[in-house]
């Protein structure tokens, strides 16, 4: 009986609460007791924030409405609410202070409001607790320097497919930032003091913009950083001491920029990098030990380049790797790179390295190419075959020797007929009209021109016929 009473007595104020959250439940929208109390007014057809909320609310989501103004205060005073999304709506001006209110407020998502474009320093004040900002897709062109001054708990920043043309100044100094989602914005370059500060800062993505220019020690102060996208960009030289510092560095993606060789210096201090992505660059040279200090590393992509050898010199110290990918690149297999055919055979972790040349192993996979070996065991270098070669082959004749068949055929052909010896010693074979008509010139008028025209008309086609044959 008493474990009854009890259960009846806990039972009352869960009861109480879920009444409630669903009492003050806006119009529109569903409150149910998921999170404690979730305030439920996605697709809810709202062209503003409603006058009244449950206070007990954890959890508002008022996504893909056509809210356009946020005013002050505008979801008044709810000291639980947690999560607020305002995600795909027709924001264009939100007052400062609009959040005032919100004391416990850790999470704020207001991406894909492509009107917004403008934040004044003042839009988030209030808001110390939060640790996750989402800002994507607003069409946002710079945001104020101290606009996160309010913010010390922000961990997670999301700016993706923004119209940036530099990384934000008002980053700097965030201790507490761990996540920054750059991608899809404008940004040119990576400055010196771009990332001055972010000492905690752990995840950096800058794919798929327009930088071409990286600063010395510019992620100097990011030394607990694990992941850095620098790819889909317009990179075609980095500084020797670009990554200095980063020794906590797991993943490192330079793909799809404009490289054309891979530095001994790079790399030197990335101890724990366990994939590189060099894919999809103009490579086409590796300088001895770019590799030799990356003890760590798993997965390295050198595909899609214009490599055409891969010394064992440069690889050796990377010999252990786990995954190497190298497709789409003009190798020439020749006995450089006969290591790396051992090492796809005894590892069965390489495949699909068609060769370009030599000619005698082009369009065959390295895998297949056979080495022979020299009386004394040295490798020989596949043949080159000379399949474009204009000169003669063994089974033709110079055109010279044609020239001169023609030339008695022709002559024959006129003794025969009975013309003059002088007539017949002129026959050659004429480049254009003009010089056959200069042969016809010099003939008698009568039996002996005609039948020198009946020759060139009934005879010269075969015999064209019979020269371009033999000299094919």
């Amino acid at each position: 009986m008493f474990a009854i009473i009890l259960n009846v007595i806990l039972w009352v104020p869960h009861v109480q609460a879920v009444w409630a959250c669903v009492r003050s439940c806006p119009a529109n929208c569903v409150c149910t007791q998921e999170r404690s109390c979730s305030v439920l007014c996605n697709h809810a057809g709202l062209g503003q924030i409603p006058s009244e909320f449950p206070c007990e609310a954890s959890y508002i989501n008022l996504d893909k409405n056509s809210i356009k103004f946020l005013s002050e205060r505008a979801f008044g005073t709810l000291p639980s609410l947690k999560s607020l999304s305002l995600n795909h709506n027709n924001i264009s001006f939100i007052t400062p202070g609009a959040f005032k209110g919100l004391p416990s407020l850790t999470e704020l998502k207001m991406a894909h409001n492509e009107y917004i474009r403008y934040l004044h320093t003042r839009t988030f004040t209030a808001l110390r607790r939060l640790v996750k900002l989402d800002l994507a897709d607003c069409n946002l062109f710079n945001i104020p320097d101290r606009i996160f001054i309010e913010l010390p708990a922000l961990q997670e920043l999301f700016c993706f497919q923004n119209n940036f043309r530099r990384i934000p100044g008002a980053i700097r100094g965030m201790e507490n930032l761990t996540r920054v989602y750059l991608e899809r914005n404008r940004i040119e370059a990576v400055a010196y003091n771009s990332l001055q500060g972010l000492t905690k800062l752990k995840y950096l993505n800058l794919q798929d913009n327009r930088i071409n220019v990286i600063h010395e020690r510019a992620f100097q102060g990011c030394q607990k950083m694990e992941y850095l996208y620098l790819n889909d960009n317009l990179i075609s030289e980095l500084p020797e001491n670009s990554f200095d510092g980063l020794r906590c560095l797991k993943m490192l993606n330079l793909g799809g920029n404009f490289l054309r060789n891979v530095s001994n210096t790079w790399f030197r201090d990335l101890g724990e990098l366990e994939v590189l992505y060099l894919d999809r660059n103009r490579i086409s040279y590796i300088e001895e030990g770019a590799f030799e200090n990356l003890t760590s590393l798993v997965a390295l992509h050198l595909n899609s380049n214009n490599l055409t050898t891969l010394p064992f010199s440069v690889f050796q110290p990377v010999y252990f790797l786990g995954r190497l990918y190298l497709f789409r690149n003009p190798w020439e297999c020749d006995c450089r790179i006969q290591w790396l055919k051992e090492w796809m055979e005894n590892y069965k972790l390489v495949r699909d390295i068609p060769c370009a040349s030599p000619s005698s192993v082009a369009g065959i996979d390295l895998m297949d190419v056979f080495y022979e070996r020299s009386p004394e065991g040295y490798c020989l270098d596949p043949v080159e075959l000379n399949v474009t070669s204009e000169g003669p082959t063994p089974s033709e004749e110079p055109w010279s020797t044609t020239e001169s068949k023609f030339n008695s055929l022709i002559s024959k052909l006129l003794l025969q007929m009975g013309l003059p010896e002088e007539v017949t010693n002129t026959t050659e074979v004429y480049s254009n009209a003009t010089q056959m008509d200069g042969l016809m010139d010099g003939v008698s008028s009568g039996v002996g021109k005609d039948c020198i025209e009946a020759v060139l008309f009934f005879y010269l086609p075969a015999l064209f016929t019979v020269i371009i044959l033999q000299h094919k």
